[in-house]
């Protein structure tokens, strides 16, 4: 399964300065470390769903900050996640089911409430 995303990826993103990037940081990476960073990845998610789930808005500043937070780690460990790359990934969060429905797993709407946050942060 992940092969088949890496080569959605590399079609989709390939000719980008941020995937050529994205191979630099990750090349030799063993398997532990990346599970450990998909489990970071998904703790992320949580801390999102919590924030759902304890009445706060998308525009929050505990939302802002986890936007921060998952921007931050993106960069450090695959590519410059930028202002205008953190959008399209919001966008794609919801748009794409398989992104959807692993982050929905947390609490329904999860994805779209971080799709808002993002949007939020990001507005210029």
């Amino acid at each position: 399964m992940m092969q088949t995303y890496q080569a959605e990826a590399r079609e989709k993103w390939g000719k980008t300065d941020a995937y050529r990037e994205f191979e630099a940081k990750t090349e030799g990476r063993s398997k532990q470390t990346w599970d450990a960073l998909v489990k970071e990845m998904d703790d992320i998610m949580v801390e999102f769903s919590l924030c759902m789930k304890q009445g706060e808005s998308p525009a929050s500043s505990k939302a802002k900050s986890l936007v921060k937070k998952l921007q931050s780690h993106i960069t450090e460990h695959y590519y410059l996640c930028t202002d205008e790359i953190l959008p399209g990934l919001g966008q794609m969060y919801v748009a794409d089911e398989r992104f959807r429905n692993n982050i929905d797993k947390h609490a329904a709407g999860t994805a779209a409430f971080i799709r808002e946050a993002i949007e939020g942060c990001c507005r210029k």
